[in-house]
């Protein structure tokens, strides 16, 4: 089958960066189904793992997380899943990836793609709502308030894969005011058309912005990007006894200026859940079964801006390089091999 994948890690301007692969499918046992993949997306993750993962020995690494597809085989210990099913996933980030034709994966974590959008659409959406959904509710538990603090949530990169996707779910499952910080006019623009109630720029300083919307100190801060740099304006404003959340992966991070105001620190990782085959690893099903809801019901859109054609080497390194250039929105799309 075909896939693309490195033998040697490193920058994305070398030729050898990511090449085209033939290598044999797989059989699906256990919990596993093997999913014929009809089209991802690319996520930072893809990035950060080709630049920082050595391949073992000859066996070169395949990237990709989001997918969908069409089961083709399904496991002994299988139930949820038929051959022909349609579905949606993120994947485990230790196992071989979906920029491949077929695909092995764990059914407890995969759910029902969404009828009402196409095939590339929808693969914009599983990591980063899974990621964005557990943030929200299973680490800051938004649902709980913190005490004389504004209802309200500071999504710090608010117009990138996540922030993109955790304004529309917030929006969608709670009465929280939303604060999306965007510096560019069209990013500004894109985030409030998917809902966000204020936006700020986070080139400026964020304390006096926020003061002067005017609703106090919000309880909870999602920060998706360069964490680190933003510490002690977000210590600023938060609320006493607030909950900060991140994602990223900052090469230092100082969580003392957080004390005097008792902050809980919060880490997001959406792959921990498959990754420690944890008690709770069919919560992500769930998640994705239940936004593919909303999708149908009408109530979120799809955070796909731009797709790159066909799913092979030359354009999977196109969507890394936008990536890595920091100017991306929302999500890259590729669909077919």
């Amino acid at each position: 089958m075909k896939a693309i994948g490195y033998t040697t890690n490193g920058a994305i301007d070398r030729a050898d960066a990511l090449i085209d692969l033939e290598v044999d499918r797989p059989t699906a046992t256990g919990h596993d189904i093997l999913v014929k993949v009809a089209a991802v997306s690319v996520n930072p993750v893809d990035t950060k793992v080709r630049q920082n993962r050595p391949a073992e020995g000859d066996t070169p690494v395949i990237l990709g997380w989001d997918a969908v597809g069409e089961v083709v085989e399904v496991g002994g210990e299988v139930s949820q899943f038929k051959t022909g099913d349609k579905v949606w996933y993120a994947g485990a980030i230790n196992r071989t990836g979906t920029n491949a034709e077929y695909h092995l994966v764990d059914a407890r974590i995969v759910g029902h793609a969404p009828k009402s959008i196409d095939t590339s659409a929808a693969a914009a959406l599983p990591l980063t709502t899974l990621t964005a959904q557990e943030m929200i509710f299973d680490r800051l538990k938004v649902a709980d308030p913190v005490p004389g603090a504004a209802n309200a949530i500071v999504i710090i990169g608010g117009a990138g894969g996540v922030g993109s996707i955790a304004i529309q779910l917030l929006r969608e499952q709670t009465d929280l005011t939303i604060i999306a910080t965007a510096s560019r006019p069209e990013t500004q623009d894109w985030v409030k058309e998917l809902g966000a109630h204020h936006v700020v720029d986070h080139s400026k300083p964020l304390p006096q912005q926020i003061a002067a919307l005017n609703i106090g100190a919000p309880a909870f801060v999602f920060s998706t990007n360069y964490s680190e740099t933003y510490v002690p304006q977000i210590a600023e404003f938060i609320a006493p006894q607030g909950r900060f959340g991140l994602i990223d992966d900052p090469k230092g991070f100082d969580i003392m200026p957080f004390k005097g105001k008792a902050v809980s620190i919060h880490w997001e990782l959406m792959f921990t859940r498959s990754m420690f085959t944890t008690a709770d690893i069919a919560r992500q099903g769930e998640i994705l079964d239940a936004v593919a809801g909303l999708i149908d019901a009408g109530k979120i859109r799809s955070t796909a801006t731009e797709s790159f054609g066909m799913i092979n080497a030359e354009n999977l390194k196109r969507a890394h390089a936008l990536i890595e250039s920091g100017k991306a929105k929302g999500k890259i799309v590729l669909e077919g091999f």
